[in-house]
Parts: structure tokens; C-alpha cells; sequence
């Protein structure tokens, strides 16, 4: 059983089913998404519906995430799985694995919980309730093993030697009508709904500055595969047209000259693309009240976190304004600058690991379930 519960937890989970089942042939099921079920996992749970954060919003729609629980339960129980995989998403797969473990079912955690974050008492579910660890950030085994956590082991994150650009600045900007010899700065305001009525409005307000302070500029708005320009433009319907792109989103950052990025995955992906970035996040006023005091990080943006100080711009919450993007955008677009941020953003690439992730979580997933031999 293997379940994921979010669009970047969905690819990883895609990506670790074909790894798996290049070394044998086995069955899954689980909750899944759009890429996970592409790849056959049979579909117990849809997940689709489910990628929610925040307190208020959890709370509409909690009896949806009980009807998930409790079908992910009976299912294991009765299924019987040689294991079960957990992707991210701690607040949910947490609990599943307290309530699996308990009646004997073997339980790995891909992608540690980031509990060095928030919340880090929990540490103790995860030395009860998991029996495998696999994390993806170079920081985060040493952090769990201080912490008494002996089963952790550290993969590499999915995403290096994996993030390339399809095609290059010329055909990008060919097929989007855009001219190569003008700067390109590219907006990505987040996968959810909510992160896209709360992020892009400070967007476009950033757009507008630059195109009264620097005329050359090239805006360009990055839709998330979850997301539909439909949506984008509701939002837009009150400012200027800017250009939307749609399934294009590393062949966007690798042509742009900066970027604007929602706090998540997508700050690495440019990071492996050496784009240079502002990583933004805005929440509604009770969320960052009541999550942002558990947070126990100096910095938000993985790209950060992972370079141990801040490298990106980062601009939350009530920082997150028009004019504030726009003055440090306009930063980065300045040659010096663009190349020290390029330079950085190396550093991190090479932090995150070799490639071949999956392939190492597989291994060590099969080692764990005694399936060693499968390929023989």
C-alpha cells in the first residue's frame, strides 16, 4: 500500500512505484493521484481533493478526510500488505501509521516529516510507529538521529539529476511568442486554490511596478499542473493581461532571468535549474497565527533550508506586497547579482545529492521487506 496525499507527495510516490516495480512485480493500492494512477496503483482513496492546508479549510472538509482514513485502514487490514508506504503528508499519514503499525503491518516513511520545522515532539510517533525512515534533505537524518531515531536513512532528494528543461530560452520563447533578447521574469503562485487567490493578487501588482520600472521585462505567469488558466484569470480579471503558461513550468524557469515562486518543491526545481528566485507565501490571518508560532526554522523556502542561510528573498505574509516584489526582482535582474544567485543556487544542487533517489529508497524498501532477491 503506498500513500500520498498532495501533487509533489503524488510524483514522488509516481516515481518510487516504477522503481519498485522495475526490480519486481509487485500489486499496489492506496490513496493516489493523477500520476500515481498512471502508473496502476489501484485506486483506494482519491487524494485529489484532499491536498488542503490550514486549519479552517481542513476543518470544512473534515469528514472527508475521516471517510479517507477509515477506508485506508479497513483496506490495509484486510489486504494485508507486504507494506505499507507512507508519502510525506504528516498530519494524515502520521496517524495511519500509528493506527496500522499497532496491529502489525510494516510501515516505511518516504520523505521524512519535516518535524525539524514544526512540531518537533512528534518525533516520538515516528520511533514508535515506522519502521523505516527514507528522507530526502541532506540535513534531516542527522537531525532524526539525534533526535533517537535510528532507522533513517538518507536517499537524496527525488528531484536531482531529474529537473531539465524539455527545450532551451530560443524554442520557449518561439513557441510563446515571447523575444529572446528581453528579460523574462516568471510568477509561480502555488498548486492550491487558496495559495492562488492569496499569492497572485501581490503578483500582479508586482507585474504592474516592474512594467512601469523596467518596460523590457517579459512577465510570464506559471499555471501549476493542478491549477487551470481558467482559474488564473478569474483571479486576473481586474488587472492587465499578462501572459499565461500551462505544462511548461521548467522550460519557463530554465528561460527566465528571475523568478517569483510559492514557498513548496518548486523553489528546488529552480534551484536545480539555477533560476534566480524570491520564494513568497501568504496565508489567511489565522493560519499564520496559529501555525506560524510553531514553526521552528529561521527560514520558510526549502532552498533556504537547505542551504543553511538565506540565499533567496523571502517574503511572507504581510511582506509579501507588490512593491516588495517588484523592488527585489528588480534586484536580481541586475547582471552582478543574477550571477552570485546563480552561483548559490550550484551549491544547493550539489547539497541535494546525487541522482537516482528512487532507486535508492527502492532498494533499501525492498532490503527492509526481505525482497532482495526479486530481480534474481
Amino acid at each position: 500500500m503506498i500513500v500520498a496525499g498532495e501533487p509533489s507527495g503524488d510524483a514522488h510516490a509516481a516515481a518510487l512505484v516504477k522503481a519498485l516495480r522495475e526490480r519486481g512485480d509487485f500489486d499496489f493500492s492506496g490513496a493516489t493521484g493523477p500520476l500515481m494512477r498512471a502508473e496502476g496503483v489501484e485506486t483506494v482513496v482519491n487524494s485529489d481533493d484532499l491536498a488542503i492546508m490550514g486549519i479552517v479549510e481542513v476543518g470544512r472538509v473534515l469528514p472527508r478526510f475521516i471517510s479517507a482514513f477509515r477506508k485506508l485502514r479497513t483496506a490495509a487490514i484486510e489486504q494485508s500488505p507486504d507494506a505499507v508506504i507512507l508519502v510525506d503528508w504528516p498530519e494524515f499519514n502520521l496517524r495511519l501509521a500509528s493506527a496500522l503499525h499497532r496491529r502489525g503491518l510494516k510501515v516505511i516513511y518516504y520523505i521524512s516529516p519535516q518535524l525539524w520545522a514544526w512540531r518537533p515532539r512528534r518525533v516520538s510517533k515516528i520511533k514508535r510507529d515506522v519502521d523505516l525512515l527514507l528522507s530526502i534533505l541532506p540535513f534531516e537524518a542527522e537531525w532524526y538521529r539525534d533526535h533517537g531515531v535510528e532507522h533513517v536513512e538518507f536517499v537524496g532528494h527525488p528531484l536531482s539529476g531529474e529537473v531539465k528543461a524539455s527545450f532551451g530560452r530560443e524554442e520557449f520563447c518561439r513557441r510563446n511568442d515571447l523575444d529572446p533578447a528581453r528579460p523574462i521574469v516568471s510568477f509561480l503562485p502555488g498548486s492550491r486554490r487558496k495559495e492562488l487567490e492569496r499569492i497572485l493578487p501581490a503578483m500582479l501588482q508586482a507585474i504592474a511596478t516592474l512594467g512601469t520600472a523596467r518596460p523590457d521585462v517579459q512577465p510570464i505567469i506559471v499555471v501549476a499542473p493542478s491549477r487551470t488558466a481558467e482559474e488564473t484569470r478569474e483571479i486576473m480579471s481586474q488587472h492587465e493581461p499578462v501572459k499565461l503558461i500551462e505544462r511548461q513550468t521548467r522550460e519557463a524557469l530554465g528561460a527566465s532571468d528571475a523568478a517569483a515562486i510559492a514557498s513548496g518543491t518548486a523553489t528546488l526545481e529552480a534551484a536545480l535549474l539555477e533560476t534566480p528566485m524570491v520564494v513568497v507565501y501568504k496565508e489567511s490571518p489565522i493560519n499564520w497565527h496559529t501555525l506560524g508560532r510553531l514553526i521552528t526554522v529561521p527560514h520558510f523556502g526549502l532552498v533556504n533550508l537547505v542551504a543553511g542561510k538565506e540565499i533567496a528573498k523571502e517574503l511572507m505574509q504581510d511582506e509579501l506586497t507588490g512593491n516588495n516584489l517588484a523592488t527585489e526582482l528588480l534586484k536580481l535582474l541586475e547582471p552582478e547579482t543574477n550571477r552570485a544567485a546563480r552561483a548559490r543556487l550550484r551549491d544547493v544542487a550539489e547539497k541535494l545529492g546525487q541522482p537516482g533517489a528512487s532507486d535508492r529508497a527502492a532498494e533499501l524498501i525492498l532490503r527492509s521487506t526481505d525482497y532482495t532477491d526479486v530481480t534474481d
